[in-house]
């Protein structure tokens, strides 16, 4: 049986994606993903592997985008404003078709904010983030083992769908310790012949040219075309949720992610043995969103709840799945403020009378 062992958030999705096959990690430090770098910096050399320290965020992207260009796996990690900054360079990378892991710890914002845990980079996760018209699949953990599994798993969907995938944590996640188990075997990765640089004469293979841009606006039409077919099957085959005290047919349902699930978990609970019945979505993905389940498990409860840390942005994905049938409410916190059990207790409770 595999040990447990005692991680942060950070360094699990870091070790993670090294056994995952991960053996190119290009990045600049910002708090509170700092001990995601470092962890790197370790071990990167122990396995062989490339850490390199970038000049800042914008050159880290592109070098992710060279790596990936070169069939290698490879992953970036940041926090929101760094995010923001590689925003072109991910919109190059899903443009050419590439596939790429990005982490994000987000901190609170907007504009430099501070260090503390927020979900406010929602819009921009689930939205493309740069310009034009693409998404990233984002992937949304609330455990530190959910965190360390999802970078095998961001790896797979990238390769999938050649696309760049967005691991969408907050600094809670990256700085709590829980026990995390490891997975002896994550899989083989994907022929990158497909799709990464090379001449016959070299490797007896199809020449690759790897580009994003592309003059004759029919010609790009074609390619954005062929690239929303790609998300379509992502749309199809990536869903991911998980439902909480549904089955029962609760009287009112909340949605949240990430660590604002947590609080509302033990507030279900909680509220359960006063007679209050409250069911919860929580979205994996998303990017895509799982509208078809929020919808079924909305029909008949008297009123919705989303709960997020920040200001009211998942609220209308929410909104869309719904569709009118039940009232849609939004309970948030921004700054980083995170919400406590017994504060999400007596909000839940009194918008259940």
């Amino acid at each position: 049986m595999a040990e447990k062992v005692l991680m942060k958030g950070n360094e699990a999705v870091a070790e993670a994606a090294i056994r995952a096959g991960c053996r190119h990690y290009f990045a600049y430090p910002i708090t509170p993903q700092s001990e995601l770098i470092e962890y790197m910096a370790k071990r990167m050399p122990q396995v062989g592997g490339c850490f390199l320290q970038a000049e800042s965020e914008v050159a880290a992207i592109n070098m992710v985008f060279g790596a990936a260009a070169c069939g290698v796996r490879v992953m970036t990690s940041s926090s929101s404003p760094g995010i923001s900054l590689k925003q072109e360079g991910i919109s190059y990378i899903a443009a050419s078709r590439l596939p790429a892991v990005i982490v994000n710890v987000q901190r609170g914002g907007p504009g430099l904010g501070n260090i503390a845990p927020m979900q406010c980079d929602y819009f921009q996760s689930t939205r493309g983030g740069g310009h034009g018209d693409y998404y990233t699949p984002v992937l949304a953990p609330s455990s530190v083992q959910e965190f360390a599994d999802m970078a095998a798993e961001a790896f797979r969907i990238a390769e999938r769908y050649r696309t760049p995938v967005l691991i969408f944590a907050d600094g809670m996640l990256g700085q709590m310790m829980e026990p995390v188990v490891f997975e002896d075997d994550y899989g083989p990765t994907a022929d990158s012949s497909e799709w990464a640089l090379g001449n016959r004469s070299q490797t007896k293979r199809q020449n690759h040219i790897v580009n994003s841009l592309f003059i004759d606006p029919y010609e790009l039409k074609e390619k954005t075309e062929k690239l929303f077919e790609v998300y379509d099957e992502i749309r199809k085959n990536e869903v991911r949720y998980e439902m909480y005290n549904v089955d029962a047919g609760p009287k009112y349902l909340a949605v949240a992610t990430g660590t604002a699930a947590r609080v509302v978990k033990t507030a279900i609970d909680e509220l359960k043995d006063q007679g209050i019945e409250i069911g919860l979505v929580r979205p994996i993905s998303l990017w895509p969103f799982p509208y078809e389940a929020v919808a079924a498990a909305a029909r008949g409860v008297k009123r919705v709840f989303t709960i997020e840390l920040n200001m009211g942005q998942m609220v209308e994905d929410v909104r869309l799945a719904v569709a009118g049938s039940s009232p849609v409410e939004h309970i948030g916190k921004a700054g980083g403020v995170v919400f406590t059990p017994v504060e999400t207790i007596n909000l839940l409770r009194e918008r259940c009378q």
